[in-house]
């Protein structure tokens, strides 16, 4: 879905080739490939098997990237990416719940 205000696709959006994805990550395509064997995102897949990845994914490369840039190594990347996603989660449910009590 592209978005009306800036002509970029939604950033949940797999858009992005691993080629790209790479480049815009300011990382390697085997790099890339390292932090989708660790676990550390999945990308979508195309109807022939072709990695895609989205905006979100991007965003999550970044971090990545930030957490290795500081020495972190990728099993404690994968275990502090788990607990973020898991207070976002957490986070999102509670505004949820607080909205329904309003």
């Amino acid at each position: 879905m592209v978005s009306p205000n800036d002509g970029m696709p939604s950033p949940a959006r797999a858009v992005y080739a691993i080629s790209v994805a790479a480049e815009l990550a300011g990382i390697g395509v085997q790099t890339l490939r390292l932090y989708e064997q660790h676990g550390l995102l999945t990308p979508e897949r195309s109807a022939g098997g072709t990695r895609r990845y989205s905006g979100d994914d991007l965003t999550r490369l970044h971090r990545i990237t930030a957490l290795t840039g500081e020495g972190v190594n990728l099993n404690a990347v994968a275990r502090i990416l788990e607990l973020e996603d898991t207070v976002a989660r957490l986070r999102a449910e509670r505004d949820r719940l607080r909205g329904k009590s309003e």
